[in-house]
């Protein structure tokens, strides 16, 4: 065999399994996220399969340990909630009622065994205007209350 073929082969085998690596990867997480309410209607699909589910952490649910590396919650949907345990790094600002995506992976009942925990910080998306209106309603109510 020349050594044009064998340099030819060699790459072939090289670019095939860096697309075959690169499927792979890439199979895992083509859906960006579901509700936990698609996640409770078709529970079966997900079971044993890795998904990002978004919901609220439910009012009165949230458990931290000392560490911050292990968490529980029920994660509240529209319809339904879902039991969350997550193991691992937490953000600082997690609480209870606040949006959440949960990467893990699901288990059957509905439990969801998280290795990831990202917060959404609403007030990072409102508009300046909103921002603005909300300061000014607050220096109104609080000039109101002070004696003159």
């Amino acid at each position: 065999m020349s050594p044009g073929i064998k340099l030819a082969v060699g790459v072939l085998v090289i670019v095939g399994a860096t697309a075959y690596m690169a499927y792979v990867g890439a199979a895992s997480s083509w859906q960006y996220y579901i509700t936990a309410d698609e996640c409770l209607a078709d529970a079966g699909q997900f079971t044993g399969s890795r998904v990002r589910i978004s919901g609220t952490v439910a009012p009165g649910s949230l458990k931290i340990s000392d560490d911050r590396m292990l968490a529980s919650f029920r994660l509240q949907g529209q319809d339904g909630q879902l039991d969350v345990t997550c193991k691992g790094p937490l953000p600082d600002n997690l609480e209870e009622s606040m949006e959440v995506v949960v990467e893990g992976r699901c288990e059957a009942g509905g439990k969801i065994q998280g290795e990831k925990v990202l917060t959404r910080c609403a007030s990072k998306y409102e508009s300046k205007q909103e921002t603005a209106a909300t300061a000014s309603a607050a220096e109104a109510d609080s000039s109101q209350g002070s004696p003159e």
